[in-house]
């Protein structure tokens, strides 16, 4: 069940990374990367990290995305969709997709509590190497994460935080030069 998860979702990630490279206007891009950035998060909760699962929908899906449309929207003003729905035919295929996509979800609900968990991901065994390591210190986890971001990789973590403030700085003395 869980590899056929797992291949459903990379299709989706496949796709939707297509759907971003090929698409004309921005807005649809950047909902296609966050249609993608879902699927990453699904794949680390199939490897069992949970907390990078969260991070990745709460940063990337979430704050950084809100971050781009953000500067899509007043970098490109006045681009208003008029006329009749070019996506009308799409729209009819989003309601079976939609079915489908919610069905996986709740099979590997279902599967991850009926089962129990004990297997995340292909070729994981209960008996494996892995399943033996407590869960603080496992690769993924929350404290091995918070240890990595808070000790070793402080610097490049402020040195990120520090680079996307001065980008929105940017994006807003550009939008107020437009004004002008």
């Amino acid at each position: 069940m869980e590899l056929v998860t797992f291949f459903g979702v990379a299709i989706l990630a496949v796709a939707s990374a297509l759907g971003l490279v090929l698409r004309r206007n921005p807005i649809h891009g950047a909902l296609f990367l966050v249609v993608n950035l879902g699927c990453v998060a699904v794949l680390y909760l199939l490897l069992g990290a949970e907390f990078l699962a969260l991070a990745q929908i709460i940063i990337y899906a979430g704050a950084i995305m809100v971050l781009f449309v953000f500067a899509i929207m007043v970098l490109i003003p006045g681009k208003e969709e008029t006329g009749p729905d070019p996506l009308r035919p799409q729209r009819l295929l989003a309601v079976p997709l939609g079915a489908v996509l919610l069905l996986e979800a709740v099979l590997v609900l279902r599967s991850h509590v009926v089962g129990g968990g004990s297997s995340r991901f292909p070729g994981h065994q209960p008996g494996s190497p892995l399943a033996a390591v407590p869960p603080a210190v496992r690769p993924g986890g929350i404290e091995s994460v918070g240890r990595l971001l808070l000790g070793d990789y402080l610097f490049a973590f402020e040195v990120t935080s520090v680079l996307l403030l001065a980008a929105l700085v940017g994006v807003l003395t550009l939008a107020k030069r437009k004004a002008e």
